[in-house]
């Protein structure tokens, strides 16, 4: 087994269960989820980013997880996720292992609560992306978006701020995408090496056995 391989096997103890963090309180008068899809190609662990068509009136043109509100249809913010993530991406359902949730967060502008939740998915998806939402699926190596972290002055609307960036090439992730890869970041970094040797690097965002040279 690779390196990569292993962290992603162990990952879900360093993740939250689905029950666990649907008891956090968080403000936000909509409930709200996303699935992070990760995978393995040729020994580099990837996440799975949507980029939201460029004429949408909200979050036009910015990069995400898919996503979005809870539908009284659905049976819990789990299943709205994988709903979610079917319509947006073509992401069938029984493809995703899901292994555990993230920190729910909340939206300053829009009021949501999210609820992020990991799945595993295979590395062949071939994917069908909403013509009406998803302008592309960016399928990036996660040690490429942990390298491109930095605190970036950003303009948006009509305001300067001063916030979390992850850039990879033309890509920037900003705002609550960027709350939830640092906490996923955080979590990979905290798991022991593969071989049980050493501790976890606690240096910050970008730490953890998301090398590129980890594959095996």
């Amino acid at each position: 087994m690779s390196r990569t391989n292993a962290t992603l096997k162990a990952l879900p103890r360093a993740l939250l269960t689905a029950e666990d963090a649907a008891a956090i309180e968080v403000q936000g008068g909509v409930q709200a989820a996303v699935l992070v899809p990760l995978h393995v190609k040729q020994g580099v662990l990837h996440a799975v980013f949507t980029q939201r068509h460029h004429d949408l009136p909200r979050h036009a043109g910015e990069i995400s997880f898919p996503g979005g509100r809870r539908d009284p249809d659905d049976a819990d913010l789990v299943a709205t996720a994988l709903r979610e993530s079917y319509e947006e991406i073509g992401l069938p359902a029984d493809s995703v292992a899901v292994i555990g949730a993230l920190e729910p967060i909340p939206t300053v502008v829009s009021g949501y609560a999210i609820h992020p939740f990991v799945g595993v998915v295979p590395s062949n998806v071939r994917w069908r992306p909403s013509r009406e939402e998803v302008e592309a699926v960016i399928d990036l190596p996660l040690a490429a978006v942990a390298s491109g972290y930095g605190r970036r002055r950003l303009a948006r609307r009509g305001a300067v701020l001063r916030t979390d960036t992850y850039v990879v090439d033309t890509h920037m992730i900003w705002g609550a995408t960027a709350r939830i890869v640092s906490d996923l970041l955080d979590r990979v970094g905290s798991l022991p090496p593969p071989d049980g040797r050493g501790e976890p690097d606690p240096s910050g965002p970008g730490h953890g056995d998301v090398s590129p040279s980890a594959g095996g």
